[in-house]
């Protein structure tokens, strides 16, 4: 029987992977840089390859990254004010699951970003834990934030199921011993999910997944 879900939250529960990448594709043309969806998926979701490095290894002066990463998170920041789309089904899905089994959310964002995004959406009021980048040490993919998330809930990895939109992810939920449920999005479905516990379209096909554990 399934205990707990723990959720990935950008580009799983909510679009911010997407507005940090046109942010981040418009900041860069301004300097003469281009970069498309594929390759933002395989370079930054997939690799975890910082925003400084890609622009370096593009042919940007060192000089004159800093001033363009201020610029481009500011505007992330200023953005997230406004609150951001939910992914589709994601709603009617949390809120099926709701008082069925507990649910927690495993983010590498700062708590701060997690609360501007989500602004009043009321979608957090569904999480009984949030593990967010400011509560660990190392970040995904290293077990780390899965194994926290497990140890406040006070649950054993084969009673849960994890979440996920990307590799980086996935790998760390299963580092943690978590079966884990794929649902890429536009910019990760260039990623490799052959480990994924499944892979689905969107967030409400891990629905039946609950269903099958009953």
């Amino acid at each position: 029987m399934i205990e707990a879900i723990l959720w990935d939250n950008d580009g799983l529960l909510v679009d911010s992977e997407a507005v940090f990448f046109e942010l981040t594709r418009t900041f860069f043309a301004e300097a003469g840089l281009h970069i498309d969806e594929e390759f933002w998926g395989i370079e930054y979701l997939g690799n975890a390859k910082h925003s400084y490095q890609i622009a370096a290894e593009l042919g940007l002066a060192p000089e004159l990254i800093p001033s363009l990463l201020d610029r481009r998170n500011e505007a992330f920041v200023q953005r997230l004010r406004h609150s951001v789309p939910l992914m589709p089904k994601v709603r009617e899905t949390i809120e099926a699951l709701s008082g069925s089994v507990r649910l927690a959310m495993v983010t590498g964002s700062p708590r701060d970003k997690v609360l501007l995004m989500h602004g009043n959406n009321g979608l957090l009021d569904h999480f009984e834990v949030i593990v967010t980048d400011d509560e660990i040490s190392n970040p995904k993919p290293h077990p780390e934030p899965y194994l926290k998330a497990m140890e406040m809930l006070g649950v054993e990895p084969e009673r849960c199921l994890a979440v996920e939109d990307s590799r980086r992810g996935l790998d760390s939920a299963l580092a943690a011993g978590l079966r884990c449920i794929a649902v890429p999005n536009a910019l990760t479905k260039v990623q490799c999910f052959d480990r994924a516990h499944a892979v689905e379209a969107d967030v409400s096909g891990v629905l039946k997944h609950v269903n099958v554990e009953k």
